[in-house]
């Protein structure tokens, strides 16, 4: 359904969810690229969600669906079982311990450790599978033994679509991290000319920057499991030759999507939203130290790459969302991933859903806070570069 048929559904529950006020921030920049917010005072995570979008009901509807998706997730309407691994395995019932996720200075799940479980959806064989609660959560407010993080939290009109959105963040992330493994030359001949996908939408977006007076650097980091994935970075001309621009002047932004141009355009949007990130200064998880740290080298170095025409320039055959949705889940299957799990966490009598996607085999993000920095994917890929 269209973004403003959405918005229609979802905002008579803003205040139930605790959204006090939705604002356009587009304007405090000079791109133009929309850009709206969504406050939720009394957060159990961050207290202002971003959103972006090639139009104002585009980023509009993010920014709600995100503050939406965290606030559900800070209290989640999911039943639980308390009880052990052991006793789950005897009784016949799958389970996932998602030890790739416990944080930093905790102990790993123990065979007979009894915790509160629940009960998801593993998506390559259909079959329903146990996993931590506490993985799911997201309230800031609390000690916890997982890594706390919006990574795989994901809204929509549907599960399915939340599902979808879900997996396609765990793989751009996946691939962000291998992106990073090795060394710069690799990783910089890999600059693509977004022009170069001859879509109108994707041009309006450059003319947008290049109008505004900054340089753009887009990267294709798709990875083994070939759903295409890019990072866009925005900078202020001279960026490669001045040693006093800051580390808030660059922004990046990551995309993934069946279709190439999608995924270039949810990069380019997320850069540009990055930005009003720094310009408006909303956000409370950023330090004031932030604003102050250089650039790094390799940062700038980054806007050296020459751009290439991209390879896949045709769009991709899927169309529906449930033909996106079975297209990503066989990208993973035929790269042997053998856990795609979706936990439910909203109540089904809300008209929109939210749910929590593991997908253990793949990369997480960086961001500090978990035991096990990298996995088999990313310490595999260091040893052959």
């Amino acid at each position: 359904m269209s973004p403003s048929e959405t918005l229609t559904r979802v905002e008579p529950f803003l205040a139930d969810f605790g959204i006090t006020r939705v604002a356009r921030h587009t304007g405090l920049d000079r791109i133009g690229i929309p850009v709206w917010c969504a406050y939720t005072p009394n957060a159990r995570s961050i207290v202002v969600a971003q959103g972006k979008g090639l139009s104002d009901d585009d980023a509009k509807v993010s920014a709600v669906m995100e503050g939406l998706e965290r606030a559900i997730a800070g209290n989640p309407s999911v039943d639980t079982v308390q009880t052990s691994a052991r006793r789950l395995q005897e009784s016949g019932y799958r389970f996932e311990k998602l030890n790739c996720l416990i944080g930093l200075h905790q102990n790993d799940i123990g065979d007979d450790e009894e915790i509160e479980w629940a009960l998801g959806r593993e998506l390559l064989s259909g079959t329903e599978i146990y996993v931590p609660f506490e993985a799911a959560v997201l309230d800031r407010t609390r000690d916890c033994r997982f890594w706390m993080s919006s990574d795989g939290l994901a809204s929509g009109n549907t599960l399915k679509e939340a599902m979808l959105h879900g997996i396609l963040e765990r793989i751009e992330r996946d691939a962000h991290v291998l992106w990073q493994v090795g060394n710069d030359r690799d990783r910089y001949l890999r600059c693509i000319d977004p022009r170069g996908f001859q879509d109108p939408a994707l041009d309006q977006l450059i003319e947008k920057i290049e109008t505004a007076g900054l340089v753009l650097r887009l990267f294709d980091m798709t990875s083994d499991i070939a759903i295409p994935c890019f990072t866009a970075i925005l900078g202020p001309h001279g960026v490669r030759d001045d040693a006093n621009v800051r580390f808030v002047e660059v922004t990046a932004g990551s995309g993934a999507h069946p279709s190439p141009v999608r995924a270039a355009i949810r990069a380019l949007t997320e850069a540009a939203q990055s930005r009003l990130t720094y310009i408006s200064g909303a956000r409370d998880d950023i330090s004031p130290e932030t604003f102050l740290k250089p650039l790094p080298l390799q940062t700038r170095r980054a806007f050296q790459a020459v751009p290439a025409t991209p390879a896949t320039i045709a769009p991709t055959q899927p169309q529906s969302l449930s033909q996106h949705l079975d297209h990503t889940l066989n990208a993973l299957r035929e790269r042997q991933i053998d856990n795609v799990i979706v936990l439910a966490l909203s109540d089904p009598a809300l008209p929109f859903s939210v749910a929590k996607i593991f997908i253990p085999a793949l990369e997480n993000p960086d961001g500090g806070g978990r035991a096990r920095r990298f996995g088999n994917r990313a310490v595999s890929k260091a040893i052959m570069s």
